[in-house]
């Protein structure tokens, strides 16, 4: 039976991340992958359990209270010499 292997940019298209993020994770140890050459291929395996243990993104941040300003700037104590 044949392995079914994926580069890195394929990899990275089914897990919904940049291919430096799939290389990343095969740095960590993260995701299986197998070297063929000097090239990393990621294992079918290897992609369903990365989507399997991936995450929702955090909470959406509390939209700002309206009329709020930004605090000033405050200024410099130094004095500029010439």
């Amino acid at each position: 039976m044949e392995k079914r292997l994926y580069t890195t940019s394929e990899a990275a298209a089914l897990l919904d991340v940049t291919p430096a993020r799939v290389r990343q994770m095969v740095a960590r140890g993260e995701i299986a992958f197998e070297r063929i050459g000097r090239d990393n291929f990621v294992t079918a395996e290897a992609i369903t359990e990365a989507q399997k243990r991936k995450t929702k993104p955090g909470p959406t941040p509390k939209p700002k209270a309206e009329g709020a300003t930004k605090p000033r700037a405050r200024k410099s104590s130094r004095t500029v010499r010439s």
